[in-house]
């Protein structure tokens, strides 16, 4: 049950952060920009991204490497121990608003949900140290990813194109005892 969970959990984190990468503007009155920050107060290092989404659009394309082609990325089943990711999405947008798995156990607490329209995912490590995730991604979003008529992909130039739609968000935030990562979407070319 726990490789599921976080089989689920990475598919979750996959999608926003995938997702952030390239889209156009379509409806847009402004550019959109991608924004990833990550900081290590302990190293005193950070690195911060502000890419254009038309930018992101045109790179997107042409990345041939590993299981990202043409805007798509290849699952490899092997890689999720048999679980079918797009069954379990496509039974999460269909279905209501709704906390559908919450596991707590001694040294980590999970929670999958939907609500108001977006996929919640929420992972507690709580042993010293542990890590804090939590990813948001809009159910338009996962249904554009489902868009490719081929079993074993998903369509991250779709979800682009319909996370535009969305408006701000916020993605993901990963922290632990060390680093800080927050992903997230809007119309700012900078992060102030």
């Amino acid at each position: 049950m726990r490789k599921v969970l976080r089989s689920i959990a990475v598919v979750g984190l996959s999608a926003a952060m995938v997702g952030g990468m390239a889209m156009p503007v379509v409806a847009a009155p402004a550019e959109r920009y991608l924004h990833v920050r990550v900081e290590d107060p302990a190293k005193g290092e950070s690195v911060n991204v502000n890419l254009p989404l038309s930018l992101a659009e045109k790179i997107l394309p042409t990345v041939n490497k590993g299981g990202l082609h043409d805007g798509h990325v290849t699952i490899n089943h092997a890689d999720f121990n048999d679980v079918d990711v797009r069954a379990i999405l496509d039974a999460i947008r269909t279905a209501p608003d709704n906390e559908f798995v919450t596991v707590k156990e001694k040294d980590q607490d999970v929670r999958v949900a939907k609500s108001n329209g977006n996929l919640i995912v929420h992972v507690r490590d709580n042993t010293k140290g542990g890590e804090k995730v939590d990813v948001t991604v809009p159910m338009k979003v996962v249904d554009a990813l489902l868009s490719t008529a081929k079993q074993n992909e998903l369509d991250v130039a779709a979800a682009l194109q319909a996370l535009s739609a969305e408006g701000d968000a916020l993605l993901v935030t990963v922290e632990d005892a060390t680093q800080h990562v927050r992903v997230w979407v809007d119309s700012r070319n900078t992060q102030d």
